[in-house]
């Protein structure tokens, strides 16, 4: 039986399929709250996102607290207490090692809501449909 090796350069499937149940994981830790800081059980944390190392030793989740408060205190938080938290996620998702978790701030939302401002701009919108009319200069 011949092996198929990922030569890529994005994730492999095996990554994006592990990356995916370590995120529902964490989901389900924080929603159960983290016994270690008293602050965290209080808050609500979307896990957005994780990507894994090619090893899958190493998990940068990316995090946003409800509504974005206290968001870098938070993070500081969530990685001082990470190797309790990995502890939670070991108790619900068994891999041969688990990863190393650093929190990092999704700033998706904010980039896409920056976007859509842009977007929304008169000068933008006037450049948009000139572009997408067809350009008659040569046609005869």
């Amino acid at each position: 039986m011949s092996k198929r090796f990922h030569t890529g350069k994005g994730p492999s499937q095996r990554q994006l399929r592990v990356a995916e149940l370590v995120r529902r994981a964490l989901a389900d830790v924080f929603a159960q709250g983290i016994p270690a800081d008293p602050d965290l059980p209080q808050m609500s944390i979307t896990v957005s996102e994780v990507q894994l190392s090619s090893d899958l030793k190493r998990a940068t989740v990316y995090v946003l607290p409800l509504g974005g408060a206290r968001a870098a205190e938070i993070i500081d938080v969530l990685n001082r207490e990470q190797s309790i938290i990995r502890k939670s996620l070991n108790r619900s998702v068994y891999l041969k090692f688990s990863p190393r978790l650093v929190f990092v701030l999704d700033t998706a939302f904010d980039r896409m809501d920056e976007m859509r401002r842009l977007l929304d701009l008169d000068d933008v919108k006037r450049d948009l449909a000139r572009q997408s009319t067809p350009h008659e200069a040569g046609v005869g």
